[in-house]
């Protein structure tokens, strides 16, 4: 697949997840073979206002690259004002969140609630375009609702703004994360532009990103949950895809072994308070499926030291060890 100038070197990338897709997790999905990373989205009002925190999601490493940084907003000069600063950063890609639907975001205008007004998609497409000196993708929804499902002009005023992609999620807003994503509205923005299309929505196994692909054509796939406590699933869909092999699912000692090494990486990242707080939800993730999960979840949330994440490990291990 290839986005303007950068060419990917796999068929799926990982989502950008709010509170989720740090540079820790990241690290872990690209190593998986996840072909791109997305970064956590940023306000563009922040990075214009020098907010800290704004400023710390676009921080990454080289191993992390090609990278994606993720802004959003709602007006077209403060959108390409920020853009601007973002280049500092040189990702390979600058993408516009058009697609979030937590009420903080979309009730402010800005995320999905963008899906509303596509003439307005394009002037903030235009104006990221002209600040950025990198490809510029976007991220929408089937729409807001399914009186207002506008998918396909959205992706096509947004390419004739000047976007180098689209990534589709085949859910409107109101629907949040369910029923089943929408296969064939993304089939139809396929149909409807020239740029790739990347399909989102219930990537969790090999099997449905084939059936993304198959079924609507797209170029792409993103992984957004279904990497949650499991990046390798990113190897998992490369080897089915690009040569129709089964890997074997790892074993319960090689799944505690990388929570471990992403509670090490938070760690260094973020410091140890910061990073096991946050680890919490992650290591809730990784028990899935597991003997006496419960339990481990109810540990998970306790989380306060880098010891306590090695107990925990080790407790899974010997719980679900014959």
């Amino acid at each position: 697949m290839r986005i303007g100038n950068i060419i990917l070197d796999g068929p799926a990338v990982a989502a950008p997840m709010a509170g989720v897709s740090d540079r820790a997790f990241r690290e872990l999905c690209r190593g998986y073979g996840a072909a791109m990373t997305y970064g956590e989205m940023v306000s563009c009002k922040g990075l214009l206002y020098h907010d800290r925190k704004s400023k710390e999601l676009l921080a990454f490493g080289e191993g992390e690259r090609p990278i994606a940084l993720q802004l959003f907003g709602d007006d077209p000069k403060l959108m390409g004002e920020a853009a601007a600063m973002v280049m500092e950063h040189r990702p390979e890609l600058l993408d516009i969140n058009m697609g979030c639907p937590a009420p903080k975001i979309a009730l402010n205008g800005c995320g999905s609630a963008l899906m509303k007004n596509p003439e307005l998609c394009g002037r903030i497409v235009e104006a990221v375009v002209k600040a950025s000196n990198v490809p510029v993708t976007v991220k929408i929804r089937k729409g807001w609702d399914e009186e207002t499902v506008t998918a396909v002009e959205v992706a096509k005023i947004c390419e004739q703004a000047g976007a180098a992609a689209i990534t589709v999620h085949g859910r409107t807003r109101a629907q949040m994360y369910a029923p089943p994503a929408d296969l064939d509205i993304i089939r139809q923005v396929k149909a409807a532009v020239k740029v790739p299309v990347i399909g989102n929505g219930d990537i969790d196994t090999p099997a449905d990103a084939a059936r993304m692909l198959e079924e609507t054509g797209c170029d792409g796939v993103m992984v957004g949950r279904g990497a949650l406590g499991a990046p390798w699933v990113f190897r998992e869909i490369n080897a089915w895809l690009l040569h129709e092999t089964v890997v074997p699912y790892p074993s319960v000692t090689e799944r505690m072994m990388v929570m471990l090494k992403q509670g090490k990486l938070a760690c260094t990242y973020k410091g140890e308070r910061v990073a096991m707080r946050e680890m919490r939800k992650h290591a809730g993730w990784y028990m899935r499926g597991l003997h006496g999960a419960p339990a481990f979840r109810a540990k998970a949330g306790t989380l306060t030291e880098y010891a306590d994440l090695e107990r925990l490990a080790a407790e899974v291990i010997q719980a679900n060890t014959l």
